[in-house]
């Protein structure tokens, strides 16, 4: 989606072929390989020149990792580096791996001509972090997607202000990834761009074993900014919004820095406030300038980042929340490898009766014991699915399931609360399903139907997949 070859590179300074990549000059000792630029504790900052050959916004990209972390581990878990352009901090990067990620950030708009990027370690660092690789790092200014980088929203940390830890960005709630999606807006050639965010999990809000059967992880996604542009890419007054705290949208009356609205993750559920604390360490201006899939639930997007469910899962570990051992009978959340994580497609018909609107869940019988259904939903009622079109769940079974264990996958309809309002539920697709492998990463999915099933008040279940109808 963001081919390189659909970007104009920014060249070196001095460069002999304009549009080669990006890479800083550092010593061969402190070099893990070449092209890479090291960052350590205590040492100075590593500069990047560049050239901007016009006037745009600018994505920084980079392999990075940071020997002795673990987002798993207390006392690890990450390493901390701050971005300047040209003397002004754009964003900052929080690496929680000792194994390289490929991590893309925005550098605001820049404007034709020379400039120097900044890197330094910073602050909000655990103790065992000691230094950053960030390997083929490059800079590029996209030309396409260019409006949605425009106006993405800057993050601020989370600071708890007065009284609370302003790096804990570094150690929990940590922002992965974004992503943008557009419409049409009322005024023909204009339309609406909307930002999404993806959080490593929330401090509050929806407690884990209900965001695992209601939404099929433990990260915490939210649209976070949405406005109007006109033909010409500029922002229509009056139609920038946000997320405010309680699921709230409010009219965004902040501070941009250029077409970049400046809000801050001010809630233990990644709720925004377009009021800054003071003096706040950490912010994010993450690359926007991918979109989700047609037709996918949210959630697609994380399975084009796969190593955003080990740092989700090394968070779940390192809060203590995974139940030991993992028992498929408990509403706890267990070990994350014993899950089949799943994706489907369902809608809502008409209501016949008053009472509650029946939700969907996924069901699974093993091989070995098909008289036991394991549920996404524990047979909790609310935490079957009712909103429509593509959504995730997850179904925990016994250690070392597979998917050639499962006998079936069932679609089972529920009520959400009192009564039954006799709608039926459809579904018409299962767009995948996987495990973690033993390092906590997706494994390929190999699960995957097509039809319609209805299911009603008279026949609330039914088999969508099993090994024979694949």
């Amino acid at each position: 989606m963001r081919s390189r070859a659909r970007h104009a590179v920014l060249a070196l300074t001095g460069a002999a072929l304009a549009g080669a990549p990006l890479t800083a000059a550092v010593s061969p000792a402190a070099a893990a390989q070449p092209g890479t630029i090291i960052v350590e504790r205590g040492g100075p900052a590593r500069s990047v020149p560049f050239t901007a050959a016009r006037d745009g916004e600018a994505v920084i990209s980079f392999a990075a990792s940071a020997p002795g972390v673990s987002w798993a581990r207390e006392g690890a878990e990450s390493a901390v580096v701050s971005i300047a352009v040209d003397g002004r901090h754009v964003t900052d990067v929080v690496v929680p791996s000792s194994e390289p990620v490929a991590r893309s950030f925005g550098l605001g708009h820049v404007r034709e001509g020379a400039h120097e990027v900044t890197l330094r370690f910073a602050q909000g660092s655990a103790p065992a972090a000691r230094s950053v690789a960030l390997g083929a790092t490059s800079v590029r200014m996209p030309t396409t997607e260019a409006t949605a980088l425009r106006h993405a929203p800057i993050v601020v940390g989370r600071t708890g202000w007065p009284f609370g830890d302003p790096y804990q960005n570094a150690t929990t709630d940590t922002p992965l990834i974004a992503w943008h999606e557009t419409r049409p807006a009322g005024t023909p050639g204009h339309r609406v761009i909307e930002y999404s965010m993806v959080w490593s999990n929330e401090d509050g809000g929806t407690d884990t074993p209900a965001l695992m059967a209601r939404w099929g992880r433990t990260t915490d996604i939210e649209w976070v900014y949405r406005v109007e542009v006109d033909a010409s890419g500029r922002r229509v007054d009056g139609t920038a919004v946000y997320q405010a705290p309680l699921h709230l949208t409010f009219q965004f009356t902040g501070r941009f820095e250029g077409d970049h609205p400046v809000l801050q993750t001010c809630t233990q559920n990644n709720n925004l406030c377009d009021v800054v604390s003071p003096d706040p360490p950490l912010r994010f201006l993450l690359d926007a300038s991918g979109t989700r899939p047609e037709g996918r639930a949210r959630e697609a997007v994380m399975d084009r980042e796969p190593w955003t469910y080990r740092v989700a899962a090394q968070e779940m570990v390192r809060e203590g929340k995974i139940e030991n051992p993992s028992d498929p009978a408990t509403r706890e959340v267990g070990d994350q490898r014993t899950y089949l994580f799943a994706e489907f497609a369902k809608s809502t018909g008409a209501a016949t009766a008053w009472g509650s609107a029946p939700g969907v869940a996924l069901g699974v019988r093993l091989k070995s014991d098909p008289s036991t259904l394991y549920r996404s939903d524990h047979d909790q009622p609310t935490w079957s699915i009712d909103r429509d079109g593509a959504v995730a769940t997850t179904v925990e079974l016994p250690e070392g399931t597979a998917v050639s264990d499962i006998a079936v996958i069932e679609a089972i309809r529920r009520p959400t609360g009192f009564g039954d309002n006799g709608a039926p539920a459809t579904v018409t697709s299962v767009n995948r399903g996987f495990f973690l492998d033993e390092s906590y990463l997706p494994q390929p999915s190999s699960i995957e139907w097509r039809g319609s099933v209805t299911l009603t008040r008279e026949k609330p279940s039914a088999v969508l997949w099993s090994p024979g109808l694949a």
